[in-house]
Formats: structure tokens, C-alpha cells, sequence
């Protein structure tokens, strides 16, 4: 993978979660925290846990290895979501902007929050960032389902190669 590849899995990344807050701005307070019984309970618990994993993964890129999450119920609506994610992407983009392809290929050492040792190449970590939340927009999809509101407009990466062209 190169630093373009990687810019551009970034750029996916920040347009698909935009897609998805944009499909969560019409709920109300009580269906943004209600509990739907799922990985992370709520809609904003699950916005608060993807935005807090990316907050980990950008730490280890840093050379720190986190050892708690952040606290799942620091965001108290989504407003204070898209405020905290707006301050993380601009971070994110510094990090990707500044990349060679030598430092991509680089193993890392970290530490997971139990404590466990990891080590992976920095472009193993991004792409893995990118794929864990595939699969919590796909949950929080099927919440807006459960809850009777539209789903976001299409994630799907090939929709996402289609606009930019």
C-alpha cells in the first residue's frame, strides 16, 4: 500500500462517517441513547466508541500506547460528537499528509489497553482502523432501521470511487 492508497482509504473513512452523522442528525435525544441491545448499546454509545478506537490507533501511531479507553458517555449529544471528531480528523490528516512509504511499511510496537503487546505495519493498523468501522456503520445502519429512520445514503466503497471520479 502506498501513502496515496492510504490517504484515499482516509478520505473514504471521514465521507462514509459523514454520511453516517448526517443520517443521525434527525433523531431525537431519547433514540440517540436509547438502548438498542447492541455491541455498544446506543446509537451515540457506538459514535463515542468509534471515535474513541480511532483516538487509540492514532495514539499508537504517535508512539503512546493508551492504557483506558475513553469514557464512552464523555459525548452528551451529537453536537459534542462531531466537535470531538472534527478535532481527531484534523489530527488524522496531519498524520496522513506527512506520511512516506517507508514510514507506512515501519512495524509498531504498542501496547493494547490490557496491556498486551502488538506490532504491525502502520498501514496494517490504518487499514484496520478503516475496516472496524465498516462494521460499526453497518451496525448503526441497522439501528436507524430498528429505530424507523432512514438509513445514510450508500457507504459502499465503490460509491464512494464512483463520486470522486
Amino acid at each position: 500500500m502506498t501513502t496515496d492508497d492510504v490517504r484515499v482509504l482516509i478520505d473514504y473513512h471521514y465521507w462514509a462517517r459523514d454520511r453516517v452523522l448526517d443520517a443521525v442528525e434527525p433523531l431525537t435525544p431519547e433514540q440517540l441513547t436509547r438502548d438498542m441491545g447492541n455491541s455498544f448499546k446506543s446509537v451515540l454509545d457506538t459514535l463515542a466508541h468509534l471515535h474513541a478506537a480511532e483516538w487509540i490507533w492514532l495514539s499508537r501511531w504517535h508512539g503512546e500506547s493508551p492504557t483506558a479507553p475513553l469514557p464512552v458517555d464523555r459525548f452528551s449529544d451529537l453536537a459534542a460528537v462531531r466537535a470531538g471528531w472534527a478535532e481527531l480528523e484534523t489530527k488524522m490528516r496531519g498524520l496522513a499528509a506527512a506520511l512516506t512509504d517507508d514510514r507506512l511499511n515501519e512495524f509498531l510496537d504498542y501496547r493494547l489497553l490490557n496491556g498486551t503487546a502488538g506490532r504491525n505495519r502502520l498501514w496494517h493498523m490504518m487499514q484496520h482502523m478503516v475496516n472496524h468501522a465498516t462494521y460499526h456503520r453497518g451496525q448503526l445502519t441497522t439501528m436507524l432501521r430498528q429505530l424507523g429512520a432512514a438509513p445514510p445514503k450508500s457507504m459502499d466503497l465503490i460509491t464512494f470511487y464512483r463520486e470522486r471520479a
